[in-house]
């Protein structure tokens, strides 16, 4: 009984506490309050974007299916790679990775040599060396481009068959390795 006694006052004390408490608590509140003056910057003007329209109608179509589809020759293996013969050092590297970074045209024998880089090394490669790792043959030397015939594995999977494909290796950076339009 003696401790419900106390527990009572203890009750009684603090809410008197609480009560004064308050009153001083809103009274510091409005106080603090009378000069604040509440306020949102307005929202920035919207400018409208320029209207930009597409001019790429004499372009080739990124979504075309010949471009994602080889050309189909023969049937069976008629296009398959020999794999008998000595791989060439360009050979290691994917046609991604080497840099078309020069050509070479000697008169007096009539040939285009390509200067091309891969792993930071130089090379000189000419019409009938292989390039990446799809067995590609070039084909042709351009100031512009390395003419590349790749030989890869049907890409639908239905059939193990060989198609070919022509690939071509740009002159300028950020271009290696696109397919070229036929």
């Amino acid at each position: 009984m003696r401790a419900l006694g106390i527990y009572f006052f203890a009750l009684l004390t603090l809410a008197g506490c609480a009560e004064r408490g308050h009153d001083e608590i809103r009274q510091w509140m409005e106080e603090s309050s009378r000069d604040l003056k509440g306020g949102i910057p307005p929202l920035p003007e919207l400018k409208p974007f320029p209207v930009v329209s597409y001019e790429a109608n004499d372009m080739v179509d990124p979504f075309n299916p010949s471009r994602i589809e080889p050309e189909r020759k023969g049937a069976g293996g008629a296009n398959k790679p020999d794999f008998d013969r000595p791989r060439e050092q360009l050979e290691n590297y994917p046609l991604e990775s080497i840099s078309f970074i020069g050509v070479v045209d000697k008169t007096k024998s009539k040939t285009k040599r390509a200067i091309v880089q891969a792993d930071g090394v130089v090379y000189q490669v000419g019409v009938g060396n292989y390039l990446g790792q799809n067995f590609g043959r070039i084909v042709a030397i351009t100031p512009n481009e390395i003419v590349l015939k790749e030989i890869v594995q049907d890409p639908s999977g239905q059939t193990s068959d060989w198609v070919e494909r022509e690939m071509t290796l740009q002159f300028r950076d950020g271009a290696q390795g696109k397919e070229s339009k036929k």
